[in-house]
């Protein structure tokens, strides 16, 4: 048998789109069903369910904003520790600079060595560090180290008098205690 003949013998089938698309066509006439009623059990489990999840949810963004806030201010401590290390290793050459500085030598050399000391002031101005003020002031234990007391009447209440070694900041942070001498 030919095809051609094979096709005339069976009898032609209605085509398959056409059945579909009346099923799409009743499905969307049929009428939504609506939900089930719950019982007043069920819905209240359903609630209390929600907001524990919601309290979970808003204990965790909590937790992880404590984390962050956290994670920040220690590399900013990190970064201040750093610089504060950093400074502590330059104070002995400022040191030795300023006792150049105050030592008798020749003009050339005398302007050579101020030139050096004005620049690592510079520098450190720039950093942040800043001197702590001493001769005259008020001796206050949050700044200042008393290596030495004397007794002069001409002098206030814990007044200093005078200055064995400079003090430093690092914003409000003290790096180095001034050491000084207290009067009474």
């Amino acid at each position: 048998m030919s095809k051609k003949q094979d096709r005339k013998d069976k009898p032609q089938q209605p085509e398959q789109p056409e059945k579909e698309t009346e099923e799409v066509k009743a499905a969307e006439e049929a009428p939504e069903e609506e939900p089930k009623e719950q019982g007043p059990g069920e819905a209240e489990t359903l609630k209390a369910s929600l907001a524990e999840a919601n309290d979970k949810y808003l204990r965790m963004l909590a937790e992880y904003d404590n984390y962050r806030r956290r994670s920040q201010k220690e590399r900013e401590s990190i970064y201040t520790d750093v610089r504060a290390d950093t400074v502590m290793k330059f104070l002995p050459v400022y040191d030795n600079l300023a006792r150049a500085v105050q030592h008798e030598t020749d003009d050339d050399t005398r302007k050579g060595v101020e030139a050096i000391f004005t620049q690592l002031k510079g520098i450190l101005e720039g950093m942040g560090v800043t001197e702590i003020e001493t001769v005259g002031k008020k001796f206050d234990p949050a700044l200042h180290d008393a290596l030495l007391h004397i007794d002069d009447e001409k002098y206030g209440e814990g007044e200093i008098v005078l200055e064995l070694e400079k003090g430093f900041k690092l914003g409000d942070r003290v790096i180095r205690f001034a050491r000084v001498q207290v009067a009474n």
